[in-house]
């Protein structure tokens, strides 16, 4: 079996193993400490490939078996095995990775691309990619997303705390994280300000389903979350009931946010859901009815989204209740409507109760 030794890399990447596996490696020896990239991960679990710790009185970081190390004649003198890095050291490395680099080149071109349809203005807006379990990637505060760099952006851990970069992070990194820790398949989010969907979001109004495919497909069913100071931890925490089943959340007088796989994805999200505001309004002034896809129709496109791996609310409701609901005011969620052969809603809310409810509300 060909093992090939690595433990000179602090961050190793895919394109590192992968040239491994490439030169006929089974085993490679990776130094105590070593931070594993997303891709790199992937590779092991796709090749099988054994990590082995060229440091025999710990187990290996890795999330492959353990294995234990090489024979003496194969290891390393001790006086030339590397000693783990500084943590400031280690995070400066992970954020000027080869394999964050193309990241960081994404993050800069959403966010000029964010600028150019005006969906954020001044140093409004902000977006994040998550490089390892617990870092993320994140643009600064107090600067234009037109004139964003990569060496403007900075990485942060879970809870906040700024680990590397020169510029400042921004000051609603909260509400990113909130989505990281509540959604572990989360990998980036966008924060903006697009107008029609932030005219939405001041009204306290969620926009239908059940009228345009595509919103129905990639984005779906839309939440509200209530208003709260923007950048604190209580702002952030106000996502956290509907974070999981939505995958673009309306901030009540503030914006929007989206999460996604790629900060291209999330990006996407922010112009499907603004786009969709804008026809609604549109559709409004001609003073005419706003036609609905049929239940059974929507159905088809749920089954779709499912296969897409994307989120909704609306997953598990009987075909009678996926488009009966008009356009709502407020962020509270309305239980669906009973359909003939079950008296009962999927949320058990009694007719009689739901109409003490909007008593009580308006």
């Amino acid at each position: 079996m060909k093992t090939i030794d690595l433990g000179s890399h602090r961050v190793l990447t895919g394109k590192n193993l992968e040239a491994a596996v490439s030169a006929g490696a089974r085993e490679v020896v990776i130094c105590d400490g070593v931070v594993l990239t997303p891709t790199a991960r992937d590779v092991i679990r796709r090749t099988g490939l054994v990590l082995i710790s060229n440091h025999t009185g710990g187990a290996s970081p890795a999330p492959a078996r353990q294995v234990l190390s090489p024979a003496p004649e194969k290891q390393a003198p001790p006086s030339s095995r590397p000693l783990p890095l500084p943590s400031s050291r280690l995070d400066e490395a992970i954020l000027n990775s080869p394999e964050a680099l193309p990241i960081k080149e994404e993050i800069v071109r959403v966010g000029k691309k964010l600028w150019d349809r005006q969906y954020v203005d001044g140093n409004g807006g902000n977006i994040t990619y998550r490089i390892t379990e617990n870092r993320v990637i994140c643009t600064p505060t107090l600067l234009s997303k037109a004139d964003l760099t990569v060496d403007d952006l900075c990485l942060v851990d879970l809870e906040g705390n700024q680990l590397a970069g020169k510029g400042k992070r921004t000051s609603e990194a909260y509400l990113h994280l909130e989505i990281y820790k509540t959604v572990p398949e989360a990998r980036a989010a966008v924060h903006a300000h697009p107008p029609h969907a932030t005219a939405y979001a001041i009204t306290g109004r969620v926009p239908p389903t059940c009228v345009i495919p595509e919103q129905d497909v990639f984005v779906g069913a839309v939440a509200i979350s209530p208003y709260e100071t923007p950048g604190t931890r209580e702002f952030a925490r106000t996502i956290t009931p509907y974070a999981k089943d939505h995958n673009t959340i309306l901030l009540a007088n503030h914006g929007v946010i989206c999460w996604a796989d790629t900060p291209t994805h999330a990006e996407w999200y922010v112009e499907i859901v603004d786009t969709y505001c804008r026809t609604l309004m549109l559709a409004a002034q001609l003073g005419a009815p706003v036609t609905r896809i049929p239940p059974d129709k929507k159905a088809v496109l749920l089954e779709i989204k499912k296969r897409l791996g994307l989120p909704d609310a609306q997953f598990g409701l009987e075909e009678c209740q996926l488009c009966d609901q008009p356009e709502t005011t407020g962020g509270i969620t309305v239980c669906p409507t009973a359909c003939p052969h079950n008296r009962a809603g999927r949320c058990g809310t009694k007719s009689q109760d739901l109409e003490s409810l909007i008593k009580t509300i308006t």
